[in-house]
């Protein structure tokens, strides 16, 4: 599942470390979801939904969706 994610958190100013704190995750979770290598739990998904005040679908984008958009 693609993702906005890093962009949103540059957008802050924000480390890994300091999303990973307002979600109540590791750094190393908030890595791993940036690079496309973890999809978050629902809980977890609309947790940064509400940190970055934005709906779930205009953080993170099914592939066939990304794909269909190209």
């Amino acid at each position: 599942m693609k993702n906005r994610l890093r962009v949103l958190r540059a957008e802050r100013a924000w480390s890994q470390a300091d999303l990973a704190e307002h979600l109540g995750v590791s750094r190393q979770t908030v890595n791993a979801i940036e690079t496309e290598k973890y999809d978050p739990s629902l809980p977890l998904a609309f947790k940064i939904a509400r940190v970055f005040a934005m709906p779930i679908e205009q953080i993170f984008i099914e592939e066939s969706a990304a794909r269909a958009a190209e």
